[in-house]
């Protein structure tokens, strides 16, 4: 099927002088609300050109971006689907779109116009929300293009993001306190004398974050009333009974309906058992357990979703969606397989290689309305998979993209460096 395409080439637009004191504005009030606070740290000498790299948690982290750098010019790389219905207004404030987890050279050339108009270059190198308000993975490319951009480099890392609006469910908790630091991490000349290895090293070290820790050892009370619903999203598999795809929530509780064990999330981001032993009190240790448990499946061989049925949407340009068809999609040790026909009997399919995908990008109840799914990009399309009528986690599958990556990259003799994939 052939649709308008988005232009990926068009170059970045300077934020247009009046829409820079508009954008403060429009930030201005969550960060007052949230009475963020912002320490820098060796930041005295940073001035644009830069590279500011930030991690992601929420929404809340472009308004804290914006204020940090107000009234200086900056581009942001943002996903494809942002700009969808504005891609105009999106452009005259700087945005550059990107389809996720793509070798996109295009975007490249487009950081180096950047820093050659003498402005600051946003990137979300995470590229995507976090699920549990932890570090993702991280591109081993990133030190590449440290280096290849040749400007100053600061980290941005945001805390209270996450336990304010979780991915899992992004209700305002109302949280005060939330805190930023700007740190600078490379002058140019760092980056000329450093190794791509000793950069992501330092940039990973960097990028350690611990949104629930962060909220326990700042004592901060969360009283929502349904803080626990959604989280049963990224906690799909009961760390009781070990069975998955049972796990609900609602309310303060999670719960397994297979064997009925119940948890409560404290007004600390905790989880407490209502009977018998608190496996994981910490959020994260319960997925990280879950990782585990899917790296076993890909190292014994035994990873696979099966063929399940799913409904596809394109999204080749800002306007729409576009409703592709039904198919099916399989992921397993050779990566995704996604197949089907259009309404006019068309066939369509997407084949992503282990090797061709470090990480993935899931939603959970896109829209409020659509369900779970699967995203998956090639430097022309972006297709939304949902799966129906069969029991699965899209964030297994994330996981499991990541341990099938990592687990490549060991056949093939490549070393692993902690936090890059």
């Amino acid at each position: 099927m052939e649709f308008e395409r988005f232009d990926m080439k068009k170059p970045p637009v300077r934020t247009k002088w009046y829409l820079k004191p508009l954008t403060m504005l429009l930030s201005a009030p969550d960060n007052i609300a949230h009475k963020n606070k912002l320490t820098k740290i060796g930041c005295d000498d940073l001035k644009p050109p830069y590279v500011l790299l930030c991690n992601h948690n929420a929404f809340m982290d472009f308004k804290v971006a914006t204020k940090i750098i107000y009234p200086n010019c900056a581009n942001y790389v943002v996903a494809i689907d942002g700009f969808i219905g504005r891609e105009n207004l999106l452009r005259s404030v700087g945005c550059i779109c990107k389809r996720k987890f793509t070798n996109d050279v295009t975007l490249v050339r487009q950081l180096k116009r950047v820093i050659k108009n003498g402005d600051i270059a946003v990137i979300y190198p995470e590229a995507r929300y976090s699920l549990c308000g932890t570090t993702a993975i991280l591109p081993e490319s990133l030190g590449k293009l440290c280096k290849l951009l040749g400007a100053p480099v600061a980290t941005l890392i945001c805390h209270g993001h996450h336990v304010n609006s979780p991915f899992w469910n992004t209700r305002n908790r109302g949280v005060k306190g939330t805190q930023a630091e700007l740190s600078y991490q490379f002058s140019p000349e760092e980056l000329k004398e450093r190794s791509v290895d000793e950069i992501n090293a330092q940039l990973v070290k960097a990028f350690q974050y611990d949104d629930f820790r962060w909220q326990k050892d700042n004592n901060i009370r969360i009283t929502y009333p349904k803080r626990a619903e959604g989280l049963h999203k990224v906690l799909y598999q009961c760390a009781h009974c070990k069975t998955e795809y049972q796990m609900t929530s609602e309310g303060t509780k999670l719960k397994c309906n297979a064997c009925d064990k119940t948890w409560a999330m404290t007004e600390f981001g905790e989880l407490s058992a209502d009977s018998g032993d608190t496996e994981f009190s910490h959020i994260p240790d319960w997925y990280e357990w879950e990782r585990e448990n899917v790296r076993r499946e890909v190292e014994n061989g035994t990873y696979s979703t099966g063929e399940m049925p799913v409904t596809v949407d394109s999204l080749p340009n800002a306007k729409r969606f576009i409703k592709l068809g039904s198919g099916t999609m399989v992921h397993d040790r050779n990566g995704f397989h996604v197949r089907g026909k259009t309404a006019d009997g068309k066939v369509f399919r997407m084949e992503k290689s282990v090797p061709s995908l470090y990480s993935c990008h899931i939603e959970y109840e896109y829209l409020g309305k659509h369900g779970d799914c699967v995203d998956l990009n090639t430097l022309e399309d972006t297709w939304y998979i949902y799966p129906h009528d069969c029991e699965f986690s899209v964030t297994k599958m994330a996981l499991a993209t990541e341990e099938l990556y990592l687990q490549h990259k060991r056949n093939t003799g490549r070393e692993i460096k902690p936090g890059l994939a």
